[in-house]
């Protein structure tokens, strides 16, 4: 899959930091996204901990993440129109701006005699909405600031921001909730708010390009055009929808570790996929070497399947925590290669609205995977939920393969859309002049 043959096998592995060294722009976001992780994490820990405590309804609980889901879909769509039709670095400081204000009202409230149930609804709808603005304009920003052949290690290094964040973010999260409070929680999270902003702030502006149209219902319309034209984008976004509505386990998980009779390793089952994809990202140096990303889509959500299928019919607990760790890795993988295919390929004009479409392809996908996986285990068992989600998983894909040759021909060094936007973008990262012996 790849002509490129890396210096050692141990540089092979580790993670590629080109953009890093070479993109002041790309560090500042980077440790910005990495900052306002942790701090999220710590209120999508408080704040079904509130709710909780104020209710004691599970119902009330599940209702959170009802109440996210429209905003999301709807302003993940209009994120998208508006991250091509404004300044990204401003539209990006200002929603974080805003997410730090509601976090604020979280603290206000948890700080009152007699917390209101209320406030929690609207500000996860509220921050929802905001957040689906905000993360495609963060995903249209990456190629405005990184040169063309660094995308796929830029992909992986932000993939290993937000796995750190995700394994090391809730359990910083139930320290603090448990040993320092609610109250705390939502403090520590505000204060990452403010540094993100400051780090942000240090970015080079990035305005909207010549070509891109207003924010506006016709605008979102051709956005989606162009991706139903682009048959190897329509693959990335179908397989990924596939993958996670079919072979998503996290919902019966908590049943899974009973009918094991290991109820102490649910935390684990819960934390074995991220930590599959963390190790994929602290080992993604090989990823920039590899040119058939459609293929390796494919492969890894397959695999992703054939690995919660194992998941589902092994009997013992540790052969079930080492699935969900490989099924991590395969998940980390098809998501670096869709990240490349997309930032390498679409036009700048366009990105902000294909990133909407994106969000709501990993998104929503896992979501209505948490339905299939409960209704499938309610009606045939925890077991054949979880193993015959992963067999449909694995049959979809290669359903979607068969039908998508566009995408499984894809090669980064000869697809005319990535040659294009390489040519493109070569203006605005001239190559290094060569070093020559003093």
């Amino acid at each position: 899959m790849s002509d490129d043959v890396p210096s050692s096998p141990l540089r092979a592995l580790l993670p590629d930091l080109a953009p890093w060294r070479t993109s002041a722009d790309f560090r500042r976001l980077w440790v910005a996204g990495l900052v306002t992780n942790f701090g999220s994490f710590l209120t999508f820990v408080a704040l079904p901990v509130q709710m909780k405590t104020l209710t004691g309804s599970a119902a009330a609980v599940g209702a959170i993440g009802a109440v996210e889901l429209i905003p999301m879909v709807v302003f993940g769509l209009y994120g998208g129109a508006l991250a091509d039709a404004l300044d990204k670095r401003k539209l990006i400081i200002w929603t974080e701006a805003g997410q730090g204000v509601l976090c604020a009202v979280l603290l206000v409230d948890a700080t009152l005699p007699h917390p209101a149930v209320w406030p929690l609804y609207v500000v996860a709808a509220l921050s929802a909405a905001l957040g689906a603005v905000q993360r495609p304009a963060m995903d249209a920003l990456t190629p405005r600031i990184v040169a063309h052949e660094h995308l796929t290690a830029a992909g992986a290094l932000n993939s290993l921001r937000w796995t750190v964040g995700g394994v090391a973010g809730p359990a910083l999260a139930g320290v603090v909730v448990a040993y320092a409070g609610l109250g705390w929680a939502y403090a520590v999270d505000l204060v990452t708010f403010a540094v993100s902003v400051a780090m942000i702030a240090g970015i080079a502006p990035s305005p909207a390009s010549h070509e891109a149209a207003r924010p506006s219902l016709r605008s979102i319309a051709e956005g989606a055009r162009y991706a139903w034209s682009r048959k190897e984008l329509l693959g990335t976004y179908a397989i990924d929808l596939a993958a996670m509505f079919f072979a998503m386990p996290l919902a019966v998980l908590p049943f899974l570790a009973d009918e094991l009779d290991a109820a102490w390793s649910l935390g684990l089952m819960y934390a074995a996929i991220p930590a599959g994809s963390l190790l994929v990202s602290l080992t993604s140096g090989w990823t920039s070497h590899v040119h058939r990303h459609g293929r390796m889509v494919a492969l890894a959500a397959a695999c992703w399947g054939l690995a919660m299928a194992g998941a589902g019919v092994a009997h013992n607990v540790w052969l079930v925590l080492l699935c969900l760790v490989l099924g991590g890795c395969c998940d980390m993988v098809s998501g670096i290669f869709r990240a490349a295919i997309w930032n390498q390929t679409i036009p700048d004009e366009l990105r902000g609205r294909l990133a909407g479409i994106e969000l709501l392809s990993y998104s929503v996908g896992p979501q209505l995977g948490q339905v299939r996986a409960g209704g499938m285990a309610a009606w045939a068992g925890v077991r054949t939920s979880v193993w015959a989600g992963g067999a449909l998983c694995v049959g979809a894909v290669g359903l979607l393969a068969v039908g998508l040759p566009k995408l499984m021909s894809y090669d980064d060094r000869t697809n005319e859309h990535a040659l294009r936007m390489r040519s493109a973008r070569a203006e605005d990262f001239p190559p290094a002049p060569p070093v020559t012996a003093s």
